[in-house]
């Protein structure tokens, strides 16, 4: 047996939108089950995102820490963001989430892993990468507000931020899970083997 997810869609007999906001919304859809039955789901519509692992020379993390109102707390993440036109590069808004929320650049770009973040109650697709070759970003910083004016910035060593992950202290997922594949690639056939960046990426395909 393959262990591989597979395309699969069920019958959607009726769908409803119930809630649209400024970035995502909640659709409810009823589903024909296997036995014939019908099975109301409600989940959220997202755009997607990217997430960026920033591994510098020293084998430190580039991490920020913010205000997550949903979780009433104060995570520890990598860079992150919405894409923010249907089609976008992926790599294009990671080079820019990486920009403005760190102010930096970087030399290397490799897709670390795409993971679904709640696919029982979300669509949303991230896909994270893995940046190397660090250097400070060209031009002034950029401007931030909201929750990102309060947001702390640090370099953490990726063996720290994995023990974090392993003992609960560390909760966000784009973190745990780009932290946790960078190690385990490393433990396989090593970072060089990781997908290139312009990998295609099915759940939120993109012109190259």
């Amino acid at each position: 047996m393959q262990v591989q997810d597979t395309p699969e869609e069920w019958r959607v007999v009726a769908t409803t939108t119930p809630f649209t906001g400024k970035k995502t919304s909640v659709r409810t859809d009823d589903v024909v089950m296997p036995d014939g039955s019908v099975a109301r789901r409600d989940y959220q519509v997202h755009p997607g995102s990217v997430a960026v692992l920033a591994l510098d020379e020293q084998d430190r993390v580039v991490v920020l820490r913010q205000y997550r109102h949903p979780v009433r707390q104060k995570l520890w993440e990598i860079p992150a963001g919405l894409l923010d036109v249907p089609g976008e590069n992926p790599l294009h808004a990671a080079q820019r989430e990486l920009y403005e929320e760190a102010h930096v650049k970087a030399g290397d770009w490799r897709v670390l892993t795409d993971l679904y973040t709640s696919p029982g109650g979300s669509d949303e697709a991230v896909r994270i990468f893995l940046a190397r070759d660090l250097a400070e970003a060209d031009g002034e910083r950029y401007e931030v507000a909201d929750e990102e004016a309060d947001m702390e910035l640090a370099r953490v060593p990726l063996g720290e931020l994995a023990r974090g992950a392993l003992a609960g202290s560390l909760h966000n997922t784009c973190l745990v899970a780009g932290v946790l594949a960078v190690v385990a690639a490393r433990a396989a056939d090593g970072l060089e083997s990781l997908r290139p960046a312009a990998a295609p990426w099915p759940a939120r395909p993109f012109e190259a």
